[in-house]
């Protein structure tokens, strides 16, 4: 069994992407997922499975595209390579709620952060599939521009911490 993360995009914020994390437990449990946990009400999902990740993230996206009308976008990853990415977690001493970790479907372009303007001295890190960035003066104010963050979805560093603590107690 393999232990998987699921972060999805644009779920229960702003008034939009309504779902109830019971919902979301009740199609991963239809899915045949297993250990199955919610983190918060922003769509994160801890469970573990017999298929392979194409498998998990085909099922994923199908049931919710069949709740939302769209795709909200689904971020996958297996605890092995949560586990990576927090050993490379730069900004250790920041504090962790202004350390956001933007978890992106696919590899970010080697220029990702060419074009990012950051008034507020913002620091980014692209960690392959992962764009982590310090906001030394917190996320709300922040007038920071990185394109290369759109298509994902951000964590603060205490919610990827319980995460890979909710997936190490699986694994």
């Amino acid at each position: 069994m393999a232990v998987f993360v699921a972060l999805l995009r644009a779920v229960n914020v702003g008034g939009t992407g309504k779902l109830p994390m019971a919902d979301l437990r009740a199609m991963a449990e239809a899915l045949g997922f297993d250990n199955i946990a919610t983190y918060i009400q922003s769509g994160n999902l801890v469970f573990t499975s017999d298929l392979a990740a194409e498998e998990v993230l085909a099922g994923l996206d199908d049931a919710l595209t069949a709740h939302f009308g769209k795709s909200p976008g689904i971020m996958l990853r297996a605890l092995d390579e949560l586990e990576a990415l927090y050993a490379r977690m730069p900004f250790q001493d920041a504090q962790p709620s202004q350390v956001l970790v933007t978890f992106l479907q696919e590899e970010t372009a080697p220029d990702a952060l060419e074009h990012m303007v950051a008034a507020d001295g913002e620091e980014a890190v692209v960690l392959g599939s992962e764009i982590v960035v310090h906001y030394p003066n917190g996320q709300g104010r922040s007038k920071l521009k990185l394109p290369a963050l759109k298509p994902g979805t951000a964590r603060n560093l205490n919610t990827v911490r319980k995460l890979l603590e909710l997936a190490r107690e699986r694994g």
